[in-house]
């Protein structure tokens, strides 16, 4: 309850901000969205340029580090960054083309971790066509002295994340792990909201399912398109539960020990993420198998129905069909009461043979 209601807290403050970190009031170029430096975990004046921010940090004995934040940045755009601060080619290429899986590799003092950034698309009615999640990209170099943000997707902006540390100066002082743990947390937080999401989703789902009076109780498409978007949700929380272990566990990585149980409680939540989604994937198993069993109920009985007015019809089609030979001596042809009696017949045959289908329950 209580982490609720401070989580409920922090998006109030959230939603109260306005996020000043965009391409388009960024003078430092098309894809940087902002370039700060911090030092004892105090935000310095803006300089120039980011070769001048960089110059800055390191003229200071890197007392304190650049915290440079991109979007979708292009390979020309990114060769200058990568150059000035000494970036791995494989880890620069997989920053620039994006669509990687969630990972944290390490090379030399330098940590590169890929978060998938996920997001709730509301929409009014969930239809067979109607995009529930829509994901993104977030990139992070994390160095001794600056750490580099390369964001792909529409959505996923850091800016109000920015806000948020830099009121916290004593974690923000801990340096660039301390971006890389609030990042993290950030994106699985919003896998968490998310989550809840779906679950109403799939709670409207599973009534609309065994709800005799929603005439769209049937429709399979709905069913097996939320499927389909809660796979694209695991295919970006289940991956990321390796690199979060070692972030939290492992001695190795560039991180400080009191920044490593940060990472443990993030761990934490996205294991918790991870076990919603794969009872969601178990329950949206169920609710279609139950729909598919009540479409073969729904076909039984009309198949029911079919057989029983056949049989009811066969008998006057049947007596007819004799009465139809035009066969010359035929007695009841000629008696005054022959065509009233096979009347008579007909009605009582098909009478009792309706009240029989009638009381098996097949009318």
């Amino acid at each position: 309850m209580a982490d609720s209601l401070r989580k409920v807290a922090r998006l109030a403050r959230r939603g109260r901000r306005v996020d000043l970190s965009h391409p388009a009031r960024s003078p430092l170029g098309s894809a940087v969205v902002n370039c700060v430096v911090y030092r004892d975990g105090i935000r310095e004046k803006a300089a120039d340029t980011v070769e001048e921010s960089v110059a800055r940090v390191r003229k200071h004995g890197h007392r304190g580090f650049v915290w440079l934040g991109l979007h979708e940045p292009t390979e020309l755009e990114f060769a200058r960054i990568a150059e000035l601060f000494g970036l791995h080619p494989l880890a620069v290429e997989d920053a620039v083309v994006a669509h990687q899986r969630p990972k944290v590799e390490q090379y030399g003092d330098v940590l590169f971790a890929v978060f998938k950034t996920v997001t709730y698309v509301e929409h009014a009615e969930l239809t067979a066509t109607s995009e529930v999640v829509d994901t993104g990209e977030i990139m992070v170099f994390a160095g001794p002295d600056f750490v580099v943000t390369v964001r792909h997707g529409r959505h996923g902006s850091l800016g109000l994340l920015r806000e948020d540390l830099e009121s916290d100066p004593r974690q923000l002082a801990q340096g660039p792990a301390a971006v890389l743990h609030a990042i993290a947390d950030h994106v699985v937080d919003d896998y968490l909201t998310v989550t809840d999401a779906l679950q109403n989703d799939i709670d409207h789902v599973e009534s609309a399912v065994f709800s005799p009076q929603d005439g769209r109780g049937g429709d399979a498409g709905r069913i097996y398109q939320l499927k389909r978007e809660l796979l694209e949700f695991k295919r970006a929380v289940v991956p990321l539960d390796r690199p979060m272990n070692r972030l939290a566990t492992d001695p190795t990585c560039s991180v400080a020990p009191g920044i490593r149980a940060y990472f443990r409680d993030v761990s934490d939540h996205l294991t918790r993420v991870t076990e919603q989604i794969h009872a969601f994937d178990g329950l949206l198993d169920s609710i279609l198998q139950a729909h598919l069993a009540q479409v073969t109920v729904a076909q039984n009985e009309d198949m029911r129905k079919i057989t029983a007015w056949a049989a009811i019809i066969a008998v006057p089609t049947m007596v007819c069909g004799v009465y139809g030979m035009n066969f010359q001596h035929m007695p009841e042809l000629h008696w005054t009461f022959g065509y009233p009696l096979v009347m008579a017949v007909i009605a009582t045959a098909c009478f009792v043979t309706h009240r029989g289908f009638k009381r098996k329950g097949w009318l």
